[in-house]
């Protein structure tokens, strides 16, 4: 894709079913919520949070909280069938050393997108960003450092996992408009995985 930035088809597809039950999990305790921008818009994308702390956004600005604002309790532990995932995945993608302590789970409903952004609200930005897709396809745009820079799209499906770190670390990307769809396990929607070494 890009200098330090890979797309492995089909990676997660040997971990699905430990992934399915872990994340059932992990929304019976903190469920799927839409954020509110600093700019006081909400976010199309409904999302959680797994680890030792998650990422959240409100009107003060977008931040990792240890504590989930909805249950006001710590966030769930990482399950280990994640963690498994990930590590292998960056490796994969030549990150041998990654130990993501934060995992932000995003959900898709039909028409959801996400903006083109970086994601800079991590301490050490060495440490590389390790996306999961499961569901609905979506495309997956991936720009560079500067949100003027040209945008290439990657159609992603089910179990397809993008790697991005080093050179490419803070390149710009987001998500298209999800389209109609209906996949057999999340229905008409998509679910992205997305793990970091946020602390």
């Amino acid at each position: 894709m890009a200098e330090g930035a890979v797309l492995l088809r089909q990676f997660a597809s040997p971990y699905e079913a430990d992934i399915l039950t872990a994340l059932r999990q992990v929304v019976d305790i903190s469920p799927f919520r839409h954020l509110v921008t600093p700019g006081g818009y909400q976010m199309s994308v409904a999302m959680t949070n797994c680890g030792k702390a998650g990422w959240v956004s409100d009107r003060t600005g977008y931040r990792y909280d240890p504590i989930d604002p909805m249950t006001q309790q710590p966030w769930p532990a990482m399950p280990q069938s994640f963690l498994t995932l990930a590590q292998q995945a960056a490796k994969e993608a030549g990150y041998a050393d990654f130990t993501p302590d934060v995992c932000l789970m995003n959900r898709y409903l039909p028409a959801s997108k996400l903006s083109l952004h970086q994601d800079k609200d991590e301490q050490d930005l060495r440490h590389p960003i390790v996306s999961v897709s499961l569901g609905l396809p979506a495309i997956f745009q991936f720009g560079g450092l500067s949100r003027q820079d040209k945008i290439t799209k990657y159609p992603l499906h089910h179990s397809d996992v993008v790697v991005w770190g080093g050179a490419s670390r803070l390149y710009y990307h987001g998500i298209l408009p999800l389209k109609e769809g209906e996949h057999p396990i999340f229905r008409r929607s998509r679910i992205n995985l997305t793990f970091r070494k946020a602390l």
